[in-house]
This record gives structure tokens, sequence and C-alpha cells, in this order.
């Protein structure tokens, strides 16, 4: 596993007065607070509502795409991914988080707004269960342009994706660093254990020489995308199918405990 930050400091927390909406006065309500214009329009006292600093907004962005059809053990990339973003959003509506979700494939599919209720978490659950990949190119570009419009806050985006070849990866690069300006993002992506398995062949005939190439190759590549992506400051996971969900959640709960959200 690979878990790289960079270089630079990313994001900090520090006392929140990020405006979140306008709300009805309760009693306790802070009167430095009231929003005298709202309240002539609805006639009746109304509060500025600020971003609990305690309580960070988390999104997990799955890709449906045909990259994540791919089998391991009996399952897809996408069971992978859907089984540890189950763990990992369990654990951070747990220590106070907001988790939202988003699924994406050549369009944004799914999109559930960031909360931390026990009524959101069952139709988190309901939705990542009905979720299927396709034999369909993802495109960056458009969640990008979803993401920049709808999700104003920032907040830590888990991006479950996979990439089989540098010019794939490079493809999405621009997208990646302009999600990372906003937000800071991590991203999520596999190591494919049957290459491995192909790298660690010691056959001595030609056919073995040859594919044993190709899987070197394709190794050389995966790590090529974790050194870029560590050297531009962008969170990674590179993770084994199985190792997925442990890794995820290690990787939040280091995040909390340097208070990095």
């Amino acid at each position: 596993m690979n878990t790289n930050t960079g270089n630079k400091i990313l994001y900090r927390r520090g006392f929140s007065t990020e405006f979140d909406h306008i709300k009805e006065y309760n009693r306790g309500d802070d009167s430095r607070m009231i929003n005298w214009k709202a309240s002539a329009r609805r006639n009746q006292l109304m509060v500025n509502s600020f971003m609990d600093e305690k309580s960070q907004q988390i999104y997990c962005l799955i890709d449906k795409g045909r990259l994540m059809k791919m089998p391991f053990d009996d399952l897809t990339l996408l069971d992978y991914a859907i089984n540890a973003v189950l763990m990992f959003s369990y654990v951070a509506i747990q220590k106070n988080d907001k988790v939202g979700l988003l699924t994406f494939n050549e369009k944004v599919n799914d999109h559930l707004p960031a909360s931390k209720s026990k009524k959101h978490f069952n139709t988190f659950l309901e939705t990542l269960y009905k979720q299927q990949t396709q034999y369909l190119e993802s495109d960056l570009e458009a969640l990008y342009k979803y993401v920049n419009k709808k999700m104003v806050h920032r907040g830590l985006m888990m991006l479950f994706t996979n990439f089989e070849t540098w010019s794939g990866f490079e493809r999405q690069l621009p997208y990646f660093r302009a999600l990372n300006q906003k937000h800071l993002l991590c991203i999520v992506f596999f190591e494919n254990t049957e290459i491995n398995k192909i790298h660690e062949n010691r056959g001595d005939d030609i056919e073995d020489i040859y594919i044993k190439t190709i899987a070197d190759k394709f190794l050389h590549e995966k790590k090529k995308i974790v050194t870029e992506l560590r050297k531009i400051g962008i969170l990674t996971i590179f993770s084994e199918p199985k190792k997925l969900t442990v890794q995820v959640v290690n990787k939040y709960l280091e995040l909390k405990s340097k208070q990095i959200i």
C-alpha cells in the first residue's frame, strides 16, 4: 500500500464561520446571527447558521465505468469499493462527520447530500446496494463540472476509481488537479493482483518471459501513477482489492488524528 500526502500542507481545521443555511430562530440561538431581511420576508425571526467546525463534510465518489467491472475473486472492483464505502461511511458518521455519496460513469448518476443522520445512512445503504458497473468510459470532466457546481463547501473527496495504464491516468490528471484545488482529494485505486502473480512467475521459456515483460510494464505504470500523485500533493490509497476496506478506514482515521480534516 502507498499512502502519500506530498510535501505541502493541504488543509487544516480551524474555527469555522462558513455560512451553511438560514433557519428559524430557536431559544438559545445567538441573537447576533439574526438575519433581519429574511425575518422580514418570513414575518418571524430567522438566523444565519454556520457549518459546525467539528462536523466535516466528506463525499465518496464512486466510478462505475468499465474498469471497475474487473473481477477479482468473484467480486468486481465496484463491489470492493462499495464494501469499503459502507464501512468507511459508518465510521465517519460515528466520528460526527457528514458523509455524502456521488456515483458516475459517462455522467453523474446518484447524488446524496452529506449528512450524519441515521435515516440518511439507511438511504445511503439502499443507494449503494443498487449500483452496477457498465461498459462505459467514465467522464471525469462531467464529474468535475458537477462537483464544482453542486459542492460549494470544502471537504474530503474520496474518489474510488481505477487505472491500468499511464495514458489512461494522464487523460484524467487535469481534473484531479482541479478537484484538489477546491477540496481535499484522496484517490483510491487498485493493485492488479493477477499481474502481480505473473510478475512473480519465474518461467524460463520464451512465452513466459514475454508475458512477464508485459506484466512488468503494467506494474511500472501503476507505480508511476502513485509517484505522480504524490508529487503534486494528492492523497493516494493504492490497495489490493481484499485489503481496501481496512486501508480506507485507516487513512480516514489518520487524517482525523492529524487534523487534516
